[in-house]
């Protein structure tokens, strides 16, 4: 079922989501299942499972390093397909425009209708590790629209090099990323929201937003948005802080803005344990006030780890 058919159904009833990472190369899958056990009890309609893009390694190899390139977490469609198997709900995988062709996304697209994965989160993603700048890969997209634009055609039928006017044409729901706080790259938030309608117009069905702490900064961009022209419905992404290091990690990867009573509380922890706790108790308090808004689903970013989100969402669902 896609994003839009699950809030439409919920009429109105605030719905629970999360995101995953997939295991690194080499893991079990297990670890991932036990974390997501504990979460299914708040009957997830829909959970996201990440993609990571590729990176540098070096290799020794007779005294010298050879750099190649790999993925640290690979699998990403069959994590999806695994997770829809054996808990009956529904995947989204992320798709990238850094690290794909647009024939790779063509042919991960066709797996995902295969799969039965009606669910699409189109991202440009991220700069290669060690790169200043996004740069897109030799015959891929280097925008999220262009990425929507093709999902959007494939369920029209059109694929890259053929039309087909009859047949079972993939009818993806296809969800595309926010900044309540401005994209990094975007000179000003009207900049920002523009570009958002783009992807919109192109054919994105929903917005999922990145993380924020100051619940102000989303009803900001909702009511932005919707002076824009936008009426797709608008998930708040919702990540608790867990550690210490998180004030300066995350305001550094996300460009972000932290109100000072979170700074205050968290600088009064001891330890990382009661940094959780704070962690947990403020999502809450931010995850009532975004209810009382009336938003369609509160999405969190679990980063590997549920026993924090659960804590959260015992108190909410």
């Amino acid at each position: 079922m896609k994003v839009t058919e699950h809030i439409n159904n919920a009429k109105g009833k605030p719905l629970f989501s999360f995101e995953i990472i997939p295991p690194q190369k080499g893991k079990n899958i297990q670890e991932l299942y036990d974390n997501i056990d504990p979460l299914m009890e708040f009957n997830p309609p829909f959970i996201d499972v990440t993609t990571s893009r590729e990176e540098y390694i070096y290799i020794e190899k007779e005294g010298l390093y050879d750099k190649k390139i790999t993925r640290m977490r690979p699998g990403t469609l069959g994590i999806c397909a695994a997770i829809k198997f054996k808990y009956d709900v529904d995947t989204i995988p992320h798709v990238l425009c850094g690290g794909f062709t647009k024939e790779e996304t063509e042919y991960l697209l066709v797996d995902c209708h295969y799969l039965g994965i009606n669910n699409i989160m189109a991202l440009r993603g991220d700069a290669m590790k060690g790169e200043k700048y996004f740069v897109p890969t030799p015959g891929g997209h280097n925008y999220a629209s262009d990425l929507v634009d093709q999902i959007a055609k494939m369920r029209e039928g059109k694929y890259l090099h053929a039309t087909q006017e009859h047949g079972n044409h993939p009818d993806f729901c296809i969800g595309v990323a926010g900044y309540p706080e401005k994209h990094l790259e975007a000179p000003s938030m009207d900049t920002d929201i523009k570009r958002l309608k783009e992807k919109i117009d192109q054919g994105a069905d929903y917005v999922v937003t990145q993380m924020f702490f100051d619940n102000q900064r989303y009803f900001d961009f909702v009511n932005r948005a919707r002076a824009e022209g936008i009426t797709v419905p608008i998930i708040p992404g919702i990540k608790p802080i867990a550690v210490k290091r998180h004030l300066q990690l995350l305001p550094q990867a996300f460009w972000l803005d932290m109100p000072q009573e979170l700074i205050n509380a968290v600088e009064q922890c001891k330890n990382n344990k009661e940094v959780r706790q704070v962690g947990v108790d403020f999502a809450i308090q931010q995850s009532k006030e975004l209810l009382e808004f009336g938003v369609p689903v509160l999405h969190y970013y679990s980063m590997g780890k549920s026993d924090n989100i659960k804590k959260i969402a015992s108190a909410l669902f």
